[in-house]
């Protein structure tokens, strides 16, 4: 009974934890990020005061819960990476993974966020950037690495691959929608861009592929 009960309660703080990210955002949008006071997003949320102060005892520490939690479905830099062996294979992995994750209307609104505040507020640009961004990028590098090491790629610059790789990825998914409202590629053709930029890699650094340059 003690675990069933502590499993509901750790998914009703789940649940509001959530509402109060999704309330943060999209005031942050409407009103600024100075704009927004704590206590109107625990009235946004539907939560109470205390509720939201005893996660968040700061804005800034709930931009950067935001953040962490915007950013998840990557790899954790942190431990090993992936099996190596088939790079075709490992690319388009992450490629889709990576283009589900900026392709959602939360990655974009995030984003919009942290250029319209960032003249006032350049820490929230380095909270996307160390806790968002350099750790996504960094499982790549790693990822990029560990193919090199085992031979089946030649990437002797494994961070400007990783740069080349998501850059041509971000380019169609993200950026565009940065400055068009209405920007929503179809699945279909957002798994074209990911096709080609896995092609794109493959002739630049697949083992093979460098072979057959070099000879």
């Amino acid at each position: 009974m003690t675990a069933g009960l502590s499993a509901h309660h750790q998914q009703l703080a789940q649940r509001k934890r959530e509402a109060i990210a999704a309330a943060a955002t999209k005031l942050f949008l409407q009103r600024g990020y100075d704009g927004t006071s704590l206590a109107k997003i625990a009235q946004e949320a539907v939560v109470s005061k205390s509720t939201l102060f005893k996660q968040f005892p700061t804005k800034a520490a709930l931009f950067e819960a935001i953040v962490t939690e915007y950013w998840k479905g990557g790899p954790d830099p942190t431990a090993p990476a992936t099996q190596s062996g088939d790079l075709r294979a490992g690319l388009h992995a992450i490629g889709r993974q990576y283009a589900a994750l900026i392709g959602r209307p939360e990655m974009a609104a995030l984003f919009r966020i942290v250029i319209a505040e960032l003249p006032r507020f350049p820490e929230l640009g380095r909270a996307q950037f160390e806790l968002g961004k350099l750790p996504y990028f960094i499982s790549v590098q790693h990822y990029l690495e560990a193919e090199h090491a085992a031979g089946t790629a030649v990437v002797p610059d494994a961070e400007s691959a990783t740069n080349q790789f998501l850059g041509m990825i971000a380019n169609y998914v993200l950026w565009p929608r940065m400055l068009l409202a209405d920007w929503s590629p179809a699945p279909a053709d957002v798994d074209h861009a990911v096709e080609e930029a896995v092609a794109t890699m493959l002739a630049r650094y697949a083992r093979g592929a460098n072979d057959s340059r070099h000879s």
